[in-house]
């Protein structure tokens, strides 16, 4: 593990934390703390990152959230992998 993932990593958590229940479910939150988690521990996540990539379009296309903001959640997820979310 680098630094560049695990500042990724605390990026995802921030951003769980500073959204809470208010704005994601808990069954949200724990489907990007797994795709996190796997990437970041065990280096094999892309199954859990793509359910993350499809949770953002759902609260874009919800308008729940910004597309801006989705993007960056996805990429600050994807960062917590293996050559730094590159697949």
């Amino acid at each position: 593990m680098d630094n560049v993932r695990s500042e990724a990593y605390g990026r995802v958590i921030k951003t769980l934390t500073a959204t809470g229940a208010v704005e994601l479910s808990a069954d949200e939150q724990q489907t990007i703390r797994t795709a996190a988690d796997a990437l970041l521990f065990e280096g094999d996540g892309y199954d859990e990152l793509a359910a993350v990539e499809d949770l953002v379009q759902q609260l874009v296309d919800a308008g729940r959230w910004s597309p801006e903001r989705g993007r960056q959640l996805v990429d600050d997820v994807a960062s917590c992998g293996p050559s730094a979310g590159v697949r």
